[in-house]
């Protein structure tokens, strides 16, 4: 009878490993539902256009990989500001790119009327469906290993190596969400983009320069030019757009501003979280004067 409170704590999202309510968790928690809740109250209303279906499809991918996102940047905000407690939301953001990439592929299986032999049949022809659905599995095996239990069972190190293997599948889910965007890949782009930035993060972490400003400023230049760069290349491999037409719409700043100008400045965000959290940090200064000294007035 011991182990029914412990229970109750971990079937309550929203409260810390020692039972306590915790604000950033319950926030993050529902946070997760609003997009889902969005996309079902549009789909109710009629807002979802001529095919609502397909739509649904989009959105619940494209939240997917932002959760994604999400989750990766939690050890970089960590790192830069300090801010432990992220480390709370992690296994949560993680479970929420599972469920969306669940419902995903749920209504993909709707839109093709449960034909689960078309549903393999598409898997198998289309690459772009082949990638995404070894993404998919690749999720699953890892949110089935997710709980105390199985890290125990695996064991920590075990367990780390085995989950490394998320950037291999971000990689791959990228890559469906470029081929499936066809025409406009922004938003592909933009989560690629800061997708390199993270991973750039990474390793400037392991070679002890997460925190310097010189390197930060540097990967943030870097990023915006590789997104930049990304995207030119995908445009001129998916339709043939000549690359510089592309660059010189980066360089036009009448309507929206490009995906590459997003990642430099979610990657200057990031100088300025370490700005931030070393003025925060910084102890007072004080004045120390020698003893039998005597202040000389002014």
């Amino acid at each position: 009878m011991s182990s029914l409170p412990s229970l109750t704590v971990r079937a309550q999202p929203w409260r810390d490993r020692a039972g306590r309510l915790s604000w950033l968790k319950a926030v993050t928690f529902a946070c997760l539902f609003l997009p889902g809740l969005l996309i079902a109250l549009s789909w109710g209303a009629g807002w979802l256009g001529p095919k609502p279906v397909t739509d649904a499809i989009h959105s619940t991918g494209e939240w997917a990989v932002r959760f994604l996102i999400f989750s990766l940047a939690v050890t970089p905000l960590r790192r830069i500001g300090q801010w432990n407690r992220l480390i709370l939301i992690r296994r949560m953001l993680g479970l929420a790119v599972l469920a969306y990439l669940l419902i995903h592929f749920t209504l993909y299986v709707i839109d093709l009327h449960f034909d689960l032999v078309h549903v393999a049949s598409e898997i198998a022809l289309r690459i772009y469906l082949t990638i995404g659905f070894v993404a998919l599995v690749g999720f699953c095996v890892l949110g089935s290993t997710s709980t105390d239990a199985m890290i125990r069972r695996i064991g920590p190190q075990r367990w780390n190596q085995l989950h490394r293997i998320v950037y291999v599948l971000a990689i791959l889910g990228l890559l469906h969400f470029f081929m499936q965007a066809k025409l406009d890949v922004t938003q592909p782009t933009l989560m690629a983009g800061i997708f390199i930035l993270l991973m750039g993060q990474r390793l400037l972490a392991r070679w002890k320069m997460g925190d310097q400003w010189g390197a930060l400023i540097g990967l943030a230049l870097a990023s915006g030019l590789l997104t930049a760069l990304l995207e030119a290349g995908w445009y001129k491999v998916a339709s043939g757009v000549p690359p510089e037409r592309v660059l010189e719409a980066d360089l036009d700043f009448s309507g929206m501003l490009r995906p590459a100008w997003w990642v430099l400045a979610v990657g200057l965000g990031l100088v300025v979280l370490r700005l931030a959290r070393r003025l925060w940090s910084a102890p007072p200064r004080t004045s120390v004067r020698p003893p039998g000294s005597r202040r000389v007035p002014v």
